[in-house]
């Protein structure tokens, strides 16, 4: 059975894959080329795609992390523009580009790289939809045919399955949205933790309410930072969401899960250090 550790590599390996969605210009021009005013719009729309023209209060109880409200700013204005599989496909040709121009075609189309994505596509489409909104909605899609487009793709599915476990694992915390964010800031040693670019636009009093109810569970002391039990609530939280991460894995025999790390090592490599850490 995979371990909670094969789960935290292989989210090391691929998370640099998925970043490039959200830190390359590729997939938001192609994006802001449909209509889309904002980043925002193009980021609900777009990754809300796979779960079909759902009311506001849906996509925000499966994104979980974002503050009341928030979705329903763009959702469902964004689908009115643009429908959502036409947004969802944009993000996605954007982001397969980026990869292209960062990885270069001689590593792009390197049988290594077909190989990974043979293996992040086995165990993506295998493991359990229990209890996994997002990642039953990504179960739905077709998987393209195209390596680095299905490279992308099981990336991204993967990273779904692991996100539902994280919701999972705060919500066992009764850790809030807003909360996590406030907590991974401080992980990140950010402070003060009101200042995380996920958080800093909220309304002010909206941030200290935040604070105090942290502090009144002891997470946080009187200047904002993490208390001994803080610390310890989001190390429990990230152990779960590894633990709940690893069922993918099963479908890899030891052998493959080896050549699939070592065959994503050059490519998360060059990611890195070309901005997607």
């Amino acid at each position: 059975m995979p371990t909670a550790s094969t789960a935290r590599r292989m989210f090391e390996l691929l998370e640099p894959i998925c970043l490039v969605t959200y830190l390359a210009d590729e997939p938001n021009e192609e994006l802001a080329a449909l209509g889309h005013r904002t980043y925002w719009d193009g980021y609900f729309a777009s990754r809300a795609a796979p779960l079909g023209r759902v009311p506001a209060e849906v996509v925000h109880a499966a994104f979980y992390s974002f503050a009341e409200g928030e979705a329903a700013r763009h959702i469902p204005g964004a689908w009115e523009t643009v429908a959502p599989e036409v947004s969802r496909a944009a993000w996605q040709r954007g982001s397969v580009t980026a990869l292209r121009r960062i990885l270069g075609e001689e590593l792009a189309g390197s049988p290594g790289l077909v190989r990974a994505a043979d293996l992040t596509t086995k165990a993506a489409t295998s493991a359990p939809t229990d209890g996994r909104v997002m990642y039953a909605a990504m179960r739905t899609l077709p998987v393209p045919s195209d390596p680095l487009d299905r490279l992308w793709h099981s990336a991204t599915m993967l990273r779904e399955h692991r996100g539902d476990g994280h919701v999972a694992a705060l919500l066992g915390a009764q850790i809030g949205g807003t909360e996590a964010h406030i907590l991974s800031a401080l992980d990140m040693d950010i402070y003060p933790a009101e200042s995380f670019g996920r958080v800093h636009h909220l309304p002010r009093a909206r941030l200290a309410a935040v604070m105090a109810g942290l502090r009144e569970r002891g997470l946080v002391d009187g200047e904002g930072r993490f208390t001994d039990a803080g610390r310890e609530t989001k190390r429990r939280i990230e152990a779960l969401t590894d633990e709940l991460a690893a069922p993918p894995y099963s479908a890899l025999s030891a052998a493959e899960l080896a050549e699939l790390q070592d065959a994503l090592d050059p490519i998360t490599s060059r990611l890195v250090a070309a901005g997607s850490p």
